[in-house]
């Protein structure tokens, strides 16, 4: 069994939330159409921090991928191959994918 001290689990939790909050900003400027100095003097955000936290999570972010099915099929069963990623979620690859496509999705995810 491992303890994590109070004060650390304080701490990464905060870090989390700052995250958090960082995300919903930087979200909250891309759907603004204004410039990242327009909207961080509108909000009273120290604009090099925004810059800062913009950059520490793009290089941070895990590439999440999403299944899209037409509407009304069922889900195919004949996977051939899945990788469990660090981030617990995982990658299912069917029999029947294109090369191209494949290689693409494992470029993306060594970024």
């Amino acid at each position: 069994m491992v303890r994590i001290d109070d004060g650390l689990m304080s701490d990464l939790m905060s870090k989390a939330s700052r995250s958090d909050g960082w995300r919903k900003q930087i979200a909250d400027e891309q759907r603004s159409g204004l410039s990242v100095r327009e909207f961080c003097a509108q909000r009273t955000v120290n604009e090099n921090a925004f810059y800062k936290w913009r950059k520490q999570l793009q290089t941070s972010e895990a590439v999440r991928f999403a299944l899209v099915e037409p509407a009304g099929t069922q889900p195919r069963a004949e996977t051939t191959l899945a990788i469990l990623l660090a981030t617990g979620e995982r990658l299912r690859i069917g029999a029947g994918v294109d090369g191209p496509t494949l290689r693409t999705v494992l470029e993306a995810l060594r970024r």
